[in-house]
């Protein structure tokens, strides 16, 4: 089943207008040359549903296929965020609004610094979870889930990456998700892991795998 009309191609539509997150995308899929990536940005008359999932799962899968319906395209959606167990799952599905609905990035994370800032040891690991759904305009085609491990430190550390990356330290590694070079945490990241889990049955639809 062809997703455009060059059967060696796929034409898909990133349901986002965050840049960070599209450029994180394009980086991710660049080796994937077959696969001619859009993002909402392209599709400025589009408006976005609002998200009523309760999982980063039904998010995402809400996402995709609204995108997919209204546009008639294939679409690749994703919803991820930080959960910190010893907050009961926050900042969870409202990461990009922990501190408010026009939050901005910093004060989500001073926010969190707040929260946790008599806490130590095990009561600070933390994991980003993403779920990323593919949809064609037929339908849900696939979806997948993956999380990155980790620990919030007590202070920001690098000016790279973006949301909480300046305060999540993976296992097994020392540096922030905003100090580490940005092709070690395209490599190891909670996106990364789920995507991988897409692209097979992206290659299985051209024939590929």
């Amino acid at each position: 089943m062809p997703l455009s009309n060059e059967p060696s191609s796929i034409t898909l539509v990133l349901a986002s207008t965050n840049v960070h997150k599209v450029r994180e995308f394009r980086s991710m899929l660049k080796p994937y040359q077959w696969i001619d990536l859009f993002s909402l940005r392209d599709f400025p008359q589009y408006q976005p549903p609002v998200e009523t999932g309760t999982t980063f799962a039904e998010n995402s899968e809400l996402k995709a296929l609204h995108a997919a319906r209204d546009l008639k395209k294939w679409v690749l959606a994703d919803d991820s965020g930080l959960v910190v167990p010893a907050l009961s799952g926050a900042p969870g599905i409202y990461s990009a609004r922990f501190a408010g609905s026009d939050a901005t990035d910093a004060d989500n994370r001073k926010k969190l610094l707040k929260e946790m800032h008599s806490w130590s040891g095990e009561a600070r690991n933390a994991y980003f979870e993403c779920s990323i759904s593919l949809s064609s305009p037929k339908g849900l085609e696939k979806s997948a889930s993956s999380i990155c491990e980790g620990e919030i430190l007590s202070a920001e550390r690098g000016g790279g990456g973006f949301g909480y990356d300046p305060l999540f330290v993976k296992h097994g590694y020392s540096k922030t998700f905003s100090e580490l070079e940005e092709a070690i945490k395209n490599r190891i990241s909670h996106r990364r892991k789920a995507l991988d889990k897409i692209i097979p049955f992206l290659e299985s639809l051209l024939g590929q795998a």
